[in-house]
This record gives structure tokens, sequence and C-alpha cells, in this order.
């Protein structure tokens, strides 16, 4: 990626905001006798040295200057304990495009976890829309279109995928399914 530029001040700032950002779950319970809320929270990151470098002639000086990013020990544990089984190689290929990479690694997930055949809601309020985060589709047809193009895309690098949209265009369908691609395959 080049140092400069729209695109190199958006990932730095982006980076900033994930590396300030604190997540919050929460359950709020009703059983017979009291309500129970449950709260947690945790960050991504526990420290983090990033150079950014303004010139293309700038060099690493030293290894004291290499960047750091240092995880939190419950977001580590978190992504230990349930890790997202997907091809690395494809999100390599995929990383220029984060539309098309968001949408392969959860289904990358979601096909994972799942039993058997699902439907998922495109729109509402637990739809893929708000899932992935692409609410700036005014036009449930212009998303749908670009939902289809996404899907033809990663048919190129997962073959198998089991993930369709739904004849009246309301649903995606996925089944069991994983993305890692056998090393005979890739």
């Amino acid at each position: 990626m080049s140092k400069g530029g729209k695109e190199y001040r958006r990932l730095i700032a982006a980076f900033e905001r994930i590396f300030g950002a604190t997540i919050f779950f929460g359950t709020d319970t009703l059983t017979s006798k009291a309500k129970v809320v449950h709260r947690a929270r945790f960050n991504f990151f526990s420290e983090a040295r990033i150079w950014y470098n303004r010139t293309p002639d700038d060099r690493v000086l030293s290894q004291g200057f290499e960047n750091t990013i240092v995880l939190s020990d419950e977001f580590f544990q978190e992504v230990i304990a349930h890790p997202i089984p997907t091809d690395l190689e494809t999100v390599k290929l995929l990383a220029p495009s984060p539309a098309i990479l968001d949408l392969f690694v959860w289904l990358s997930y979601r096909c994972f976890t799942a039993k058997r055949k699902e439907s998922i809601p495109i729109f509402g309020p637990f739809g893929l829309v708000q899932q992935l985060g692409v609410v700036e589709y005014a036009r449930p047809r212009k998303l749908r279109e670009k939902l289809r193009q996404w899907l033809r895309t990663i048919r190129l690098v997962w073959p198998d995928c089991p993930a369709q949209i739904s004849p009246d265009g309301c649903y995606l369908f996925v089944d069991h399914a994983t993305a890692v691609l056998s090393s005979d395959r890739k």
C-alpha cells in the first residue's frame, strides 16, 4: 500500500478507532423471580506502537522501531477459543475488496457453525444487511445485485460455497460447509 493519499489516511484512522474501541456485550434475562442483567467488556489491544512513515525514503532504523501490536488477554483468549475456520490465502486475495472479504469471512463462520440448511433474512433488524453493516445500499434491488456479484466472486475462490439467494430475494440460504481449502485444491 502506498504511504500517502486518502486510502492510507483512512486506514490509519480506522486502525486508531479500533485501538481505542471497547466492546460491550450484554444480555437481559427475565426469570420467574427477577430480571438479570449481565454486562461484559473488553478491548482488542492492550498496547500498540505504530510508526507511520511520511516519505518513501524512511527506513526502519533498528528493531526498536518495529511496529508492535499486543492483543489484550481477553481478546486473545476469545480468538483462540472460537477460531473462524477460513482460508488465509483467500483472505489475502480478497483483502483489496473489503465488502467481499466481509461476506466471505461471515459465510466461512456461518457455514461452519450451521447444522443444516438455514435461511438468513437479507433485510430487517437481524438480517444480513445489519450483520455486515452494508446499510448504504438503500434500495433492496441494488443490494441484491451487489450480493449476487459478491457471491460470484467468492465462488471463484470457494467453488463449494453453499450460499444461495432465495428466489424471492428476501433470504440467503446457507448450509454446513468449510471454507478452508485442502492443499491439493489450492
